[in-house]
């Protein structure tokens, strides 16, 4: 199956299944520079200011980038060279991983969902389950030898922070500091590892069309040198260049959902470049299948009704799963 995959050759021109129409491609010359990024440091010695910080980004941004997070340089800068290593796997290696089932719990496959997609997506990735590690360890790739531990050890301190952010968007909230934690049950924990190769012609295509994320809360490490990812703002795509030693924070469906739409699940994209490949890792906290979610109760009164009605992590993935990536947001199906 390495044919499938567009990481396992060059490319001197792009393939007619992977160009969009006119009217949907990412007109890039059109794209806002990095402005007015929120960023956080997570490291400031005033509680109140971060908790502060972090919400203003979630109300204005749907996303922040944050520094002195606590994960080890070493450790990001090991994940992303470890995830480089793998690409470089020969076809043969990297076939025997491939599958197109999204259903399967670690898979190497390609664009999003490639059985019902019309026009594909110029990235290949590794798709892993992470919790409990000791569960799905064993069946993630054996091939480079380091990469087992070092992705494990990345998992345990990004779910660590994960919580961190948590509670601090809980408090934004006006809600006890393990509100969000407790109410999405145990969680699962998601790793997609994207590789977007050199692509001939960018203008035509997409890594990723704009989507937002199903799940809580998403952690992005980025390629520091190959800047991609873009959000939309005031129906304008902002570039968004990586800090160094920075974590991208993206709020997911269901915090939107939880915070009664006061914070935004943010639209985003990513896009793709002529001259080099770029990696990036993103890191999904998933609320357990079977919890109901929706609106705090807290956050429900007599002028501010709930937006959203009750929902299981189940049946909203089901729906996600089933339709295009790019179509309405997915909550809009879920409104009272």
């Amino acid at each position: 199956m390495a044919e499938q995959l567009i990481s396992t050759s060059v490319h001197h021109k792009l393939p007619d299944s992977y160009v969009r129409n006119e009217a949907e491609r990412p007109r890039l010359d059109e794209v806002v520079a990095d402005a007015n990024i929120p960023v956080v440091d997570l490291a400031h010695p005033d509680r109140a200011t971060v908790v502060s910080q972090i919400g203003a980004a979630c109300r204005s941004h749907g996303f922040f980038q944050v520094l002195n997070h606590g994960l080890p340089v070493e450790l990001m800068l090991a994940a992303m060279a470890v995830a480089n290593d793998f690409f470089r796997l020969s076809p043969e290696e990297k076939a025997k991983l491939y599958s197109d089932d999204p259903a399967k719990k670690m898979r190497l496959s390609t664009s999003f969902n490639v059985r019902k997609e019309t026009v594909h997506n110029w990235r290949d990735y590794l798709r892993l389950h992470c919790h409990p590690l000791e569960q799905f360890v064993p069946d993630w790739p054996a091939n480079p030898p380091p990469f087992r531990d070092i992705m494990s050890e990345y998992c345990k301190e990004v779910r660590n922070l994960g919580f961190r952010l948590y509670a601090a968007i809980s408090e934004s909230l006006g809600l006890e500091d393990d509100y969000i934690k407790n109410v999405l049950g145990e969680q699962e924990q998601h790793m997609a590892v994207n590789f977007y190769p050199k692509c001939p012609s960018p203008e035509l295509t997409y890594g990723l069309p704009a989507h937002t994320d199903p799940n809580a809360l998403t952690i992005l490490l980025m390629d520091e040198q190959v800047a991609g990812l873009q959000v939309l703002k005031e129906g304008k795509w902002i570039a968004v260049n990586p800090r160094p030693n920075a974590l991208v924070i993206n709020l997911g469906d269901q915090l939107q959902a939880l915070s009664n739409g006061r914070y935004k699940s943010v639209w985003h994209r990513a896009v793709v470049n002529s001259d080099r490949a770029r990696m990036s890792i993103a890191s999904f906290l998933c609320p357990c299948n079977s919890v109901t979610l929706g609106p705090a109760e807290k956050l429900i009164g007599d002028e501010t009704p709930a937006v959203y009605r009750n929902y299981t992590y189940d049946e909203y993935y089901k729906k996600f799963w089933s339709r295009n990536l790019d179509q309405e947001h997915c909550l809009e199906l879920f409104r009272t």
